[in-house]
């Protein structure tokens, strides 16, 4: 599957058969994740990988927004350390960008993937804290949850002409 491919048929999967995640796929997906762009090259994440279900059918009872923990097979927490930092203020951007690359790579080996936000939302990111007992010098940005998909979403063109500008142009559809 090339780059464009894999960007415009990504979608948000919810569903997952109980088949597991081979861990050399999952080491190939947090490659891929480290190897995101970030300011000053400060790669300021760490990613924590859960495959225990027990582990993953609890994330529902602290995230609202979290069922599709309910059925994946394996989960990556991505998350901040901020000792890492050279400069500061980027690491949301940083571990978005680290995130998208996981979710594209998840789609490119044939897995399905949905991005859960945790930061910063304190009660989400605490209940991750408590999950899988984070270190206190780690902040949980957001959680991949990861599997064989149990279901097939169509393709969608989501592109919007009236979303792109011009400087002197605005409300106004670029041509």
């Amino acid at each position: 599957m090339d780059t464009l491919q894999a960007i415009h048929t990504r979608r948000s999967i919810r569903q997952y058969r109980d088949e597991p995640v081979d861990e050399a796929v999952i080491k190939e997906l947090l490659r891929a994740a480290m190897s995101a762009p970030s300011a000053m090259d400060e790669q300021p994440w760490h990613f924590v990988v859960i495959t225990e279900s027990d582990l993953l059918r609890k994330i529902p009872e602290f995230h609202a927004g979290a069922d599709a923990a309910k059925t994946c097979r394996a989960g990556i927490l991505v998350c901040h350390e901020p000792a890492l930092e050279k400069i500061g203020d980027y690491w949301v951007q940083d571990l978005s960008a680290a995130t998208q690359n996981l979710l594209l790579a998840a789609h490119a080996q044939g897995l399905g993937a949905i991005w859960i936000g945790g930061y910063p939302v304190e009660p989400f990111m605490e209940g991750f804290r408590e999950l899988v007992s984070l270190p206190e010098t780690l902040i949980p940005l957001a959680f991949v949850a990861l599997g064989h998909p149990a279901e097939d979403l169509p393709e969608r063109d989501t592109f919007r002409e009236d979303r792109i500008h011009r400087p002197g142009g605005w409300g106004q559809a670029a041509t």
